[in-house]
């Protein structure tokens, strides 16, 4: 069976896939969750605590989620393209979906050193 991701909340319940979900960004006190269908849910959480609860759901090797800056956490699953001059990350799993996102340079730079020593 494939891990899935479990966040509550005091009115809800979200249950997904790890494997389904692309990225999460920050917006203040909020993070909001892309899911591969174009799915997208909100939680009252700041992205530094959803970070520890994903990373509590999951295994110790499963290091699937990286975090990017202070704003953006990412699936290295899907990540298809890093431009760091640019800003721009590409997150796909060329066939069905395809996300653009942007961090900053440094943020990215530093995710494409890391993924050219994997």
């Amino acid at each position: 069976m494939k891990k899935r991701l479990l966040f509550t909340t005091s009115a809800e319940v979200i249950r997904v896939p790890a494997d389904a979900v692309v990225y999460a960004t920050a917006d203040g006190n909020y993070s909001s969750i892309t899911m591969a269908d174009g799915g997208r849910f909100v939680l009252t959480l700041q992205l530094g605590h959803l970070e520890s609860q994903i990373a509590a759901m999951l295994d110790a090797a499963d290091n699937r989620f990286i975090r990017i800056g202070k704003s953006l956490i990412v699936n290295r699953d899907f990540i298809v393209f890093i431009n760091p001059q640019r800003q721009k990350l590409i997150l796909s799993d060329c066939r069905t979906f395809r996300h653009e996102v942007s961090a900053s340079k440094e943020a990215l730079k530093a995710l494409k050193e890391l993924i050219e020593k994997e």
